[in-house]
This record gives C-alpha cells, structure tokens and sequence, in this order.
C-alpha cells in the first residue's frame, strides 16, 4: 500500500496548530518517515539533525515509535531517544495505519532537573558543545499533564477532519515496490527469507525473483548487503563513528563479517573507503 499526501493542506492545518497552540504536530507515513511537512526544527532538535550521526539516532527513532505503538486508541506519550517527550497515533485505513499523527517536542512538568540529567545521560556520543545543547533544550516548552490531554483530545478529533477531507490516502503497491520499501525501513534489523515473506505476505520464490530484479541477478541477501552497504558508505563518509558501530548501526554487529561484506560489494575496506573519500573531499573542498 502507497499513501497520499495533501501536504499543502496538512502544511497548512498543522501551520495553524503551531500558531494557536505554540506546540507543533506532524505527519510520519506508514513506516515511521517523516514526509518533510517542515523543514525547521526547534533549536534542540536542529543541533542534533545537523550531524549524521544525530539524524540517523533520530530517523531511527521514528521509525521504533510507530513499530512499538501499542495502545488501545488515541496517543501514546513517550521520550524520543534523547528524552524529549513526544506523542505518536495511527490514522487507520480500516485496520492498516495510512500515516501516524504525532506531536512535540516538548518537556512535561516534572522538575527540570531531572529531565536534562536523563537527557544529559543520552548525549555520550554527542561531539559538540554540551552547554549550547543545555541552552536549547531549555527553550523546549513545558505543558502540564492537563494542557497535554487536551491538546491530545484536540488532535484526535483533527484525525477524524484529516480522513473526512481526504488529505491523506491509500493506494496499492506492487510486490517490488513492497520489498523496495520494506528494505528501505528495516535494513539495519535482523533479516532473513522467511522474516520478510511473513511480513510482506509473498512467497519465498517470489522474493527471490523480486530480489534478482532488484538487484540485477543476485540473491536477496545480496540485495540486503547493498542497502546495509549504501548507509554504511554515508556514515563512514560523514560521520566520525567507529567503524565498528557503523557496522551495527546498518544492521552487522560483527565487525570481520562487516568488513568481508563490505568488501564484497564494493571492492575495497571500509577504512580504505572512509580513507579515500575524505581526502576526495577535501581536494574539491
């Protein structure tokens, strides 16, 4: 299933949310991505997006809230990967998720201290000045249980608008676009045949002709290496990460194993790689 988007008209109907409420709400698709209603962020959040390895953390988030999504209705309050709380909700086409609802950031009202302490705590990987990021997670806005079960009453009722409206909409996927997407979300997971035919509802023979089409006539988990491969040669390249946390962050927790496949697929090591494509870098810089 593909979905729709009206974003002129949910820019628009969160745009207004922002200026009668101060606190801004969002639309992620179905698999926890982000559709770029926005392109700012609180100054908190854009410190951390502004580094690769802080917009990776944070897509990765993302994409664990909608995974993990279990109430009964309405939103589910939580703390993102830093502690900033946010909520998140599904907008259902009968019982499938088109898109999920969310709103934040923002701090609730349990003392102050206590909440950057828990965020100070998360920010070991963290390069930059920890007394900047102090100052801009104080410029987060603070709301009271009250205030946050209204806004949440007021967003679900906004839900029902959404759908009536039609600003966001299902169409079909083909069962290449599935695989395509699927391994766009959840490459950096534990993967194999049987776990991504059960989950894509496709049969094992099918995936493998998918997976040479994909692939240009090779097996699936080639076709899974490339996708692990492709974000490991963006981390290496941009971020300072050792290159055996960019072998975990992608998905290969062993490091010899991690460095045989990158091999394989493109020739080289990853520290040759990292090594190669910073001073290509820096003689076009």
């Amino acid at each position: 299933m593909n979905t729709l988007f009206d974003e002129k008209q949910l820019l628009q109907l969160m745009t207004n949310l922002y200026i009668l409420t101060g606190m801004r709400a969002n639309i992620l698709d179905p698999y926890g991505q982000d559709i770029r209603l926005f392109k700012d962020h609180p100054p908190f959040c854009r410190a951390i997006n502004e580094l690769p390895e802080g917009h990776e953390r944070c897509v990765a988030c993302d994409m664990r809230k909608v995974k993990k999504y279990n109430a009964d209705k309405g939103f589910q309050f939580y703390r993102c990967h830093l502690g900033i709380c946010e909520a998140v909700m599904p907008l259902y086409d009968k019982s499938h998720p088109l898109a999920y609802l969310i709103f934040g950031c923002f701090l609730d009202d349990s003392p102050i201290e206590d909440q950057w302490a828990n965020t100070e705590s998360l920010l070991d990987w963290y390069p930059g000045s920890i007394d900047d990021l102090h100052y801009d997670f104080l410029q987060f806005r603070r709301y009271s249980q009250k205030e946050l079960q209204a806004y949440a009453e007021t967003l679900e009722a906004l839900s029902a608008y959404i759908q009536l409206k039609g600003m966001i909409l299902s169409t079909e996927q083909t069962d290449l676009q599935k695989l395509e997407l699927y391994l766009e979300q959840h490459y950096m997971e534990k993967l194999s045949l049987a776990s991504i035919s059960k989950e894509l509802h496709i049969g094992r023979t099918k995936l493998c002709t998918l997976a040479k089409e994909l692939s240009g006539g090779h097996t699936l988990s080639y076709l899974i290496a490339q996708r692990r491969i492709a974000a490991a040669k963006g981390l290496l390249v941009q971020s300072g990460m050792p290159i055996s946390a960019v072998g975990e962050a992608v998905g290969i927790s062993d490091y010899n194993y991690f460095s045989k496949i990158f091999r394989t697929v493109t020739g080289t090591t990853p520290s040759a790689f990292r090594k190669h494509s910073r001073a290509s870098l820096e003689s076009h810089g």
